[in-house]
């Protein structure tokens, strides 16, 4: 009887190989061969689901996006406003070993797209959805809190710097960088916005 394999999961299971890849040799080490062996695939088995590099990493970068989603649409929000705005910032920061490769993996892609024109168009959605969750989030706190004579697009943009700039630090120089000393800084922005 033939193995019924569901596609789906194998190429989670493959975009996940490329995120180690990633993590362990660098990008340019995401050869299919490399990746079909990470997966524990053939080469040939790759190729049936991503017959070109750029296809793979277009799917990479998606997973991506979609596990942020997927964590932030199972949160529990029971906080203050300001305190449930930094749970859901929390989730764009590479805090633990998923998110750290999923971050490492998408700062490479975000690399490569800057060349690879194919990657441009998803680079350009996912650098927009991570902005309108900043600008989301000071739009809560300004509302909630009723504070008059806020900027709102002024204090997008130093939400998203910050959140950008902290998530690569994490990456860059983790032990200089804490957890606490993230929950501490980003406390300090969003507490400026009450």
């Amino acid at each position: 009887m033939p193995k019924i394999v569901d596609h789906e999961k194998q190429k989670e299971k493959i975009a996940e190989a490329v995120w180690n890849v990633i993590h362990r040799d660098g990008l340019e080490q995401c050869t299919v061969r490399n990746v079909a062996k990470e997966a524990g695939l053939s080469a040939g088995s790759m190729r049936h689901y991503f017959p070109h590099q750029s296809e793979l990493f277009i799917y990479s970068m998606r997973l991506v996006a979609n596990r942020v989603k997927t964590r932030i649409e199972n949160m529990t929000f029971n906080g203050t406003p300001a305190e449930n705005v930094k749970q859901l910032l929390f989730q764009l920061m590479p805090l633990d070993e998923e998110r750290k490769l999923e971050m490492e993996a998408w700062y490479a892609f975000t690399a490569k797209s800057l060349s690879d024109p194919e990657l441009k168009p998803l680079r350009k959605e996912m650098n927009e959805g991570i902005y309108s969750a900043c600008k989301s989030a000071v739009e809560i706190l300004v509302k909630t809190e009723k504070k008059t004579g806020i900027d709102v697009l002024k204090e997008t943009e130093h939400l998203y710097a910050l959140v950008d700039g902290l998530a690569l630090h994490l990456i860059m120089a983790p032990e200089r960088l804490t957890a606490e000393r993230i929950d501490t800084v980003l406390a300090g922005y969003l507490r400026s916005l009450e």
